[in-house]
């Protein structure tokens, strides 16, 4: 209790991480909680540490039982109020008709809009999405958002994952509100309202948000043209749809991904620039700097910038924490007191815990704040040595300048490491020498460039700033095509153990969160969660929702899939899941499949696979496989097979992983372990699917009210 009565001042500091702990343990969950359960549990937490008596270690204790409580608790309660019909099954020829909410360009043909449904021909009121999101291929000029539209499109249900455990957008969507997805081939239709139909003040103020952020992306790309425009439109709304594929896989190959999202640097460099201006701006003015605190009326210009940077970039998470974050430190001066940049954080965390706890398992929001509480806690430590240090010269200043750019990198990258494998598969060598060469021309050139068009914009002068920004955004894409064409600047990882990043970021939290010396125990927790992380089990067959795609182990290691257009997406997250650097193609030609006309034949682990693809070839290869893949439904008397994975179960239970194991004694024969998507999304909200869309009574009439 000694050691935690040293650390008093880091107690609060913990408080969104066992709130986080309970947004985990919610969504652990094979299956859904009701609300009262989670209700209750709260209840009883509250009611242990009312009962829990003096400060001290039992009063500690139960604290962090009441957050994980309350973690669990505002995550219930998000999946309930967030609750909206999800489409059941794929819709082609869909009439919908809907108030158009965002409009995101392509970088190569069309454009993404999110729909506000008001009606879809087919589908009772209570039965059709509250928002769909399409793919439209043929743009349509002078349309935005808030404008009603009619689309013809193929609508599916949000998309399950590509192998079990892999990323659940339907888990997404759910939050969204995203009942659908699909595709339109024709450009949307703008029609009049539906009759009574009338925007809320909050909806009207969103819908005006985004049309400014389209108006600004269309006046940007007027003047610098092409993808540095759209670079230039994703550093300044955040739209990063205009990106080509190749420049974002070498941005992110290269390690300067983070540049391209809104977040904590962009924010520091706007806020920052706008408080220092206006100080400067106010000191030349002795009559207002002798009888006014400059540095006050600063903060405000700084905390009005943040808010209308965060309002016009999209509010992703990470620009909601490093808004909130800047926030804080301003309304600190005008209190005139000290802002406590690790508290910051912890109450930035909390509050988009609290209100979103769904974001606890998204990637950016791992990485935000695991990149900013290392920073932090790294330069606190450098404070605690050089405090009596001093820097003089320009030369000096130069150095601290280009090494701290060096020491941020190598800090932040050290951070995110863990979450980078353990979602994306991939580590980036170059990172630091990457960011050493582009980040002087990010702060000192691109963001001021960047404010300076957002001055200017109001009076019709963006022209005079953009071409300065382009310039440096042309340097920063060189550097990222150089930087990821460097030999070894990408490597792929396998997918790692849930357990051993559980244990890397808890040891890197109790490294990052303390400040005596027992933070050093976490190395260890590091150190052993890094030796866990390697040699998990891989499949030695995949095979996709539909059975149309199927992979299998051949004797060199490397998945060998079936030929076909379709399911490259997929076949793509198998390879990066299983640590394999090779495009889709590559593992379609390879050899280990013996096709024909009726289907295929493999070989793994001295088990042979048969992918039927005509009936006639089912009853074969029943008598003579002991795995089968294909036919609409197991025929009867197949019973030869150890498994056989039909297109019925196929579609009902998503993707399936097949493992090929030795018997526990000893004997020669082997059997097979298979584990679906379904199986380990288990039965919540978001995986549910009503068996058929009910019929609308009045298809014609939009719904009366929107949610």
């Amino acid at each position: 209790m000694g050691r935690l009565e040293e650390e008093r001042a880091r107690w609060f500091v913990w408080l969104p991480v066992f709130v986080g702990i309970g947004i985990a343990l919610y969504f652990a969950l094979p299956v859904e909680p009701s609300l009262w359960a989670a209700m209750g549990g709260l209840a009883a937490a509250s009611a242990l540490f009312v009962a829990s008596g003096r400060p001290g270690l039992i009063r500690l204790t139960a604290l962090a039982l009441l957050a994980v409580a309350l973690g669990f608790a505002v995550s219930k309660a998000r999946t309930e109020w967030t609750r909206a019909p999800v489409l059941g099954h794929e819709m082609r020829f869909a009439d919908v008709r809907g108030i158009v909410e965002l409009i995101e360009p392509r970088a190569t043909r069309g454009e993404r809009l999110t729909i506000r449904v008001t009606s879809i021909r087919g589908l009772a009121a209570d039965a059709t999405p509250e928002r769909v999101r399409l793919w439209v291929l043929k743009t349509r000029a002078g349309l935005k958002p808030g404008d009603a539209v009619r689309l013809r499109a193929t609508l599916r249900p949000p998309p399950m994952p590509a192998l079990p455990g892999g990323y659940d957008f339907a888990r997404m969507a759910w939050f969204q509100g995203l009942g659908a997805t699909g595709y339109a081939l024709a450009a949307a239709e703008i029609e009049a309202p539906p009759i009574g139909y009338a925007e809320s003040a909050l909806r009207a103020v969103r819908l005006w948000l985004q049309r400014l952020r389209l108006d600004i992306g269309e006046r940007i790309r007027a003047v610098v043209p092409g993808e540095t425009g759209a670079i230039a439109v994703s550093l300044i709304t955040g739209e990063r749809g205009g990106i080509t594929d190749a420049t974002n896989d070498a941005y992110r190959d290269s390690g300067l991904i983070h540049i391209l999202s809104i977040s904590g640097l962009h924010m520091v460099i706007m806020a920052g620039a706008v408080f220092l201006s206006a100080r400067v701006l106010l000191a030349l003015f002795p009559a207002i700097a002798l009888r006014v605190s400059t540095k006050k009326w600063a903060a405000v210009a700084g905390l009005l910038g943040a808010t209308g940077y965060l309002l016009i970039s999209g509010a992703a998470i990470a620009t909601v924490r490093a808004f909130i974050m800047i926030s804080i430190m301003f309304i600190a001066i005008l209190l005139d007191r000290q802002a406590l940049a690790m508290r910051n954080v912890a109450l930035a965390a909390l509050l988009i815990l609290l209100v979103m706890p769904e974001s606890l398992l998204d990637p950016g929001f791992q990485m935000s704040f695991s990149a900013v509480i290392a920073l932090i806690a790294g330069y606190e430590l450098i404070r605690r040595r050089t405090e009596q240090t001093a820097f003089g010269g320009w030369g000096k200043l130069g150095a601290v300048f280009l090494g701290g750019i060096l020491l941020s990198t190598v800090i932040a990258s050290l951070a995110v490491a863990p979450i980078g494998v353990y979602h994306f598969h991939k580590s980036q060598q170059y990172a630091v020498l990457a960011n050493l060469i582009a980040g002087p021309a990010v702060n000192l050139v691109i963001m001021p460039a960047a404010l300076l068009t957002l001055v200017l914009m109001p009076f019709g002068l963006e022209w005079l700033a953009l071409p300065i920004m382009a310039l440096g955004i042309d340097f920063m894409t060189w550097t990222a095509y150089v930087v990821a064409a460097l030999p070894g600047a990408v490597g792929v990882i396998p997918e790692i153990r849930g357990s051993a990043f559980g244990l890397m970021i808890a040891g890197g939290l109790w490294l990052m969160l303390w400040q005596t010396r027992w933070r050093l125990w976490g190395l260890p927790v590091i150190v052993v969660g890094a030796l866990l992380a390697g040699g998990k089990e891989r499949p030695d067959i995949l095979v996709g929702r539909g059975g149309d795609l199927v992979a299998v182990r051949g004797p060199d290691g490397l998945l060998v899939a079936t030929h076909g257009s379709s399911g490259t997406f997929e076949l793509g997250r198998w390879l990066e899941h299983d640590g394999d650097a090779r495009p889709p193609r590559a593992a379609r030609e390879a050899r280990g499949l013996s096709c024909d006309g009726v289907g295929c034949l493999a070989e793994t682990k001295g088990l042979r696979v048969a992918i039927s693809r005509h009936p006639s070839a089912t009853a074969e290869d029943c008598a003579n496989a002991d795995i089968l893949v294909g036919g609409p439904r197991r025929p009867r008397g197949c019973d030869g097979p150890l498994a056989v994975f039909d297109r019925a179960a196929l579609r009902r239970d998503g993707a399936y992983a097949v493992y090929v194991q030795d018997n526990a004694d000893g004997d020669a024969a082997r059997s097979v372990r298979a584990e679906s998507v379904a199986a380990r999304r288990g039965v919540r909200p978001w995986t549910e699917r009503p068996e058929r869309p009910q019929r609308a009574r009045n298809s014609s009439r939009a719904r009366a009210a929107l949610r």
